[in-house]
C-alpha cells in the first residue's frame, strides 16, 4: 500500500518535470503509468495521425470491475513557456517557494491529473470500489485537438468502451477553490470574411472599388446588434473580430482585396446551421445597402469561408453527477459552487457525445502565464474533493 501515489505534490512535480509542451510527451504518459500500476489499472498507448498536424501519443488506462464506470479526463500537454527569463523559478523544475509549486502545467492541467490520481489511491486504500475507473489522458489539447480526446473516445468506444459520467480536471475555479463546476459550453464557430475590391491609385478612387469600405460595413453588421441577451443557463453569445487584413504596405494604392477574421461563442439560443443563417442575412442586407462606397456601383463582393472544427452548444442535465460533485465540493470547501457554462471550448465538447460530464479541477488564475502555479493547500482541497466525489457517485450509481 505504501506504494499508492497518495500525495498529490508529488504526483504533480514528477508531471511537471515532463516538459510536455504540445504536441511533445516527453515522458508524460509513462509517468502516469509508472503511478497507475500499483493501482492494477490496464494502460494502453494509442497514437493517431492526420494531415498537415503531428502525431500524438495518448493513453487510456483501465481499473476493471463490476459495476457503473467513472471516466476522468485530462491532458498532460501544456502551452509554451515564453520567455524562461521571465520565470521566478524554472518552469519545469516544479520548484516549491513559501507553500506554492510552479511550474507550467500546475493548474491546466496536471495538478487535475495529479490530484485525481492521489484521490483514487487513497479510496482504493480504504475499500474496493463496486465498478470501473478509466483515464483518458490525450496529449493533443492545447494543440489543434485532432489527434487528441475526439479519437481516442471514439477507439475506446469502438472497443466496447462505455462510461456513466465523468469527470473532466479542468481548471474551473476563478477566484478560490470551490467557486465553480462547469456543467456545460457554449459553442464556438469561426469564419473568414473576404471582400474583393477593384485596386487603383489612391489619388483616382473614381477607377478602383475600395475593399475596405465594405469591410467596413460587413464588419459592423456582423457586430450590431447583439446576437442576444443569454438565456437561463447561458451568458450571450458573442462575435469577436479576431483580425482584419489587406496585406498592402503602400500608402498610396487603394488594394484588391480585405479579409477578416471572427469567432462566435453561441449560447443554446442557436446551433450551427440558425447561426450560418443569421449571419449570413446580416452580410447580405449590408452588402446591399452599403453607403460608404461613392465610386462604386452593386452591393459588396464578398464571401465567407467557414472554419472547421465547429464546437456545438451544450449542457449537461445528469442530476446525479452534478449533485454529487457539488455536494462533495461543499463538504470540503464550505462553499457552494456555482453551475456555470462561461469560458471557453475544452475537450468537454467530445465527451459529452458519449456520457455526461462536468468539469472541476484548480483556480485557473495563472494558466497560460508565466510563473504558473498553484497552492499545495489547493492540491490537497481537490484531492479531497475527489476522493469525496469517487466514493458517493460510486455508492449512488450502485444503488441506482
Amino acid at each position: 500500500m505504501s506504494t499508492l501515489p497518495i500525495d498529490p505534490v508529488e504526483n504533480l512535480t514528477k508531471l511537471i518535470q515532463c516538459a510536455s509542451v504540445t504536441p511533445a510527451d516527453a515522458g508524460a504518459l509513462q509517468t502516469l503509468e509508472n503511478m497507475l500500476a500499483p493501482m492494477d489499472f490496464t494502460p494502453r498507448r494509442i497514437t493517431f495521425s492526420d494531415d498537415h498536424t503531428p502525431d500524438i501519443e495518448n493513453l487510456y488506462a483501465k481499473r476493471s470491475g463490476d459495476g457503473p464506470h467513472l471516466m476522468f479526463a485530462g491532458h498532460t500537454d501544456v502551452v509554451p513557456v515564453g520567455n524562461e527569463g521571465d520565470w521566478s523559478h524554472a518552469p519545469f523544475s516544479a520548484a516549491i517557494y513559501d507553500g506554492v509549486l510552479f511550474g507550467r502545467g500546475a493548474v491546466d492541467m496536471k495538478g487535475g491529473i495529479a490530484c485525481f490520481i492521489a484521490a483514487l489511491a487513497r479510496v482504493l486504500k480504504k475499500r474496493t470500489l463496486p465498478g470501473s475507473v478509466s483515464l483518458l489522458i490525450t496529449g493533443d489539447e492545447e494543440g489543434p485537438a485532432i489527434n487528441g480526446s475526439v479519437k481516442l473516445l471514439e477507439w475506446a468506444k469502438q472497443h466496447g468502451e462505455h462510461w456513466d459520467g465523468c469527470i473532466l480536471g479542468e481548471p474551473t475555479n476563478p477566484n478560490e477553490m470551490g467557486d465553480m463546476i462547469k456543467i456545460g459550453r457554449r459553442g464556438s464557430l469561426s469564419g473568414q470574411l473576404i471582400v474583393t475590391g477593384v485596386q487603383g491609385h489612391a489619388a483616382y478612387p473614381h477607377l478602383a472599388d475600395n475593399p475596405v469600405r465594405g469591410m467596413v460595413a460587413l464588419s459592423q453588421a456582423l457586430l450590431f446588434p447583439a446576437l442576444d441577451e443569454g438565456t437561463e443557463n447561458f451568458e450571450p453569445s458573442n462575435l469577436e473580430i479576431t483580425s482584419i487584413d489587406v496585406g498592402n504596405p503602400a500608402t498610396n494604392v487603394i488594394p484588391q482585396e480585405a479579409r477578416a477574421t471572427f469567432n462566435i461563442r453561441f449560447n443554446d439560443t442557436w446551433d450551427e446551421n440558425s447561426l450560418k443563417a443569421e449571419l449570413t442575412r446580416r452580410l447580405n442586407e449590408a452588402a446591399n445597402a452599403n453607403d460608404l462606397r461613392p465610386h462604386a456601383k452593386g452591393a459588396v463582393n464578398y464571401q465567407v469561408v467557414w472554419k472547421e472544427p465547429v464546437s456545438q452548444v451544450f449542457l449537461t442535465r445528469d442530476d446525479a453527477l452534478i449533485d454529487t460533485l457539488q455536494s462533495a465540493v461543499r463538504s470540503v470547501t464550505g462553499r457552494t459552487p456555482v453551475l456555470a457554462t462561461g469560458g471557453g471550448t475544452s475537450d468537454a465538447r467530445f465527451i459529452k457525445n458519449y456520457c455526461p460530464v462536468v468539469e472541476f479541477g484548480l483556480v485557473g488564475k495563472t494558466m497560460h502565464m508565466v510563473d504558473e502555479r498553484v497552492a499545495l493547500d489547493d492540491l490537497e482541497t481537490l484531492t479531497q474533493v475527489y476522493q469525496r466525489f469517487i466514493t458517493d457517485w460510486f455508492d449512488k450509481a450502485q444503488g441506482a
